[in-house]
C-alpha cells in the first residue's frame, strides 16, 4: 500500500475513540478510505480524529448511525450484539483489517507481554527521523511522531495483540518478540499456551528478533529504566533487518523521548513530581517503581487501578508484591477492560494482600480515582515522586494530584 490503496472503501469503526481503534481509523483514512465511527464517549485520542476530519458520533450506538455500504470494524471490547455490529452486512475485527494492511507492504510487528508500544514507537521514530517515511499504528500517542498513526509510504510498524489472539493474523516481514510472561487469564490457561501462540506467530515471519536474548544498550537514552534499554536493543535489531545500520540508528534513537502514559511526566507541584505509566502487569509495575527510584531522591507514592478482573483474581498477591516496593499506595477499583465483573473480585483483593506483605505501610482502599489521588496528595512531600500506575483511565489521577498539591 502506498497512500491511496484503500480508496473507494468506506469503514465505520465501532469504538473509534479507543487507543488502537483510533490509530487504525486514522491510518485507514490516510490510505484513502472514507472513515467514520462511534463511541460512547470522547477520549484523549478524539482530537486526532477531529483534526483528520473523521466523522465521530458520540453517545448512543444505533444501526442508523452506520452509512450505507460501510464495512464495520470492531474490536474485542465491542459485544457482537452491539446494534451497529449486529446489523452490518460486512463486519471486520480490528485485527483482520490490520492484517490486510500489514500483508500489503513490508511490515514490522512487535509482539510480547511487555514493551510493545515503546519498542514499536522507537522503530517508527528512527525510520521517520532518517527520512524512511514509515506508516505506523501505535497503542498511544507519541509527541515526536505527531500522534498515534501515520500513513507513510515506507515500512509499516505496528503492535500485535495477543490478548484476543489477533496477533496470529499478522504476517510481517520482521516479527519482534519482546518477552513472554503469563498474562490474559481470561484467554489463556497457562504460560505454555501463550508461548505456543507466539511461537506459531514468529514461525510465519520472514525474520525474527527475540528481545529476551539481546543485551540492553549501554548508552544513555531519553527514556529511563533498564527495561527501556532492552526495548532499545530490540528496536535496533529490527531496524538493522529493515536496512538501517546500527551506527546510523543509534544516534537517532537516543533522541526518543517517550510516549503518552509511558512514564509520562505530567508536571511538578510543591516539589512533587507526578508521572503516569501504563504498566498493569506485576512485572511492569515493579520495573516502573524501580525506574521511579532512579529518578528521585525522595519517596515513591502510587495510585494504582487494576485493569482486568481476571488478572486481579489470579494475580492479586503478585500485584501486591510489586506495589510493596513503593512507600505509599492507594488502590482504586478494577477498570474491567470490558470483562464482566465476577462475584467477589475488586481492587480490595490487592489491598488485602499488600497489607499482609507490608504491615504498617501507608495504604488505602479508595475505589474512586479521585479519592485515591486525594489520599496520595495529602501524604506527598517535596522531593517525592507520585506514580499514577495502570492502564485505562488511571492517568486522569495525575492532574488531580497536581491540583491538590498547588
Amino acid at each position: 500500500m502506498r497512500g491511496g490503496e484503500l480508496a473507494g472503501r468506506r469503514f465505520w469503526f465501532v469504538g473509534i475513540c479507543g487507543d488502537g481503534m483510533s490509530a487504525l481509523a486514522l491510518l485507514a483514512a490516510g490510505l484513502g478510505a472514507e472513515v467514520g465511527g462511534s463511541d460512547l464517549r470522547r477520549s484523549r485520542f478524539s482530537p486526532f480524529l477531529d483534526e483528520a476530519g473523521i466523522d465521530t458520533v458520540i453517545g448512543e450506538q444505533r444501526a442508523e448511525n452506520v452509512p450505507e455500504g460501510a464495512e464495520i470494524v470492531y474490536s474485542s471490547a465491542v459485544p457482537l450484539d452491539n446494534p451497529e455490529v449486529a446489523t452490518a452486512s460486512r463486519a471486520l475485527h480490528r485485527g483482520e483489517l490490520l492484517a490486510e494492511i500489514v500483508s500489503a507492504r513490508p511490515s514490522i510487528v512487535v509482539g510480547g507481554t511487555h514493551g510493545k508500544t515503546t519498542t514499536a514507537a522507537m522503530i517508527a521514530f528512527c525510520l521517520q527521523e532518517l527520512g524512511r517515511d514509515p506508516a505506523f499504528v501505535l497503542g498511544t500517542e507519541v509527541p515526536q511522531l505527531g500522534g498515534n498513526a501515520r500513513a507513510g509510504a515506507g515500512w509499516m510498524v505496528t503492535e500485535g495483540d495477543e490478548a484476543d489472539r489477533s496477533i496470529e493474523l499478522l504476517q510481517p516481514a520482521i516479527a519482534v518478540l519482546t518477552n513472554v510472561e503469563f498474562d490474559h487469564h481470561s484467554t489463556f490457561a497457562s504460560l505454555a499456551e501463550i508461548e505456543e501462540l507466539f511461537e506459531r506467530w514468529v514461525a510465519r515471519a520472514e525474520n525474527v528478533v527475540r528481545g529476551a536474548g539481546l543485551a540492553p544498550v549501554e548508552v544513555e537514552l531519553g527514556v529511563p529504566g533498564e527495561h527501556n534499554r532492552g526495548n532499545a536493543a530490540a528496536a535496533l535489531a529490527a531496524l538493522e533487518l529493515a536496512g538501517v545500520p546500527r551506527d546510523e540508528a543509534l544516534p537517532v534513537l537516543v533522541r526518543y523521548r517517550g510516549a503518552g502514559h509511558r512514564f509520562e511526566r505530567h508536571g511538578e507541584a510543591a516539589g512533587v513530581t507526578v508521572v503516569s505509566d501504563y504498566g498493569h502487569h506485576p512485572t511492569e509495575i515493579a520495573l516502573t517503581i524501580a525506574t521511579a527510584r532512579e529518578q528521585t531522591a525522595g519517596r515513591v507514592l502510587v495510585v494504582f487501578r487494576p485493569l482486568r478482573y481476571s488478572r486481579t483474581r489470579y494475580l492479586a498477591r503478585e500485584l501486591a508484591a510489586a506495589l510493596a516496593s513503593a512507600d505509599v499506595v492507594a488502590v482504586a477499583d478494577v477498570s474491567g477492560a470490558s470483562e464482566p465483573r465476577p462475584e467477589g473480585v475488586s481492587g480490595k483483593l490487592v489491598v488485602d494482600a499488600l497489607s499482609e506483605l507490608r504491615p504498617g505501610m501507608p495504604l488505602a482502599w479508595t475505589p474512586e480515582l479521585a479519592d485515591a489521588a486525594a489520599f496520595i496528595a495529602r501524604r506527598a512531600r517535596s522531593g517525592d515522586l507520585v506514580l499514577a500506575q495502570g492502564a485505562d483511565d488511571v492517568a486522569t489521577a495525575a492532574p488531580l494530584v497536581l491540583e491538590a498539591l498547588r
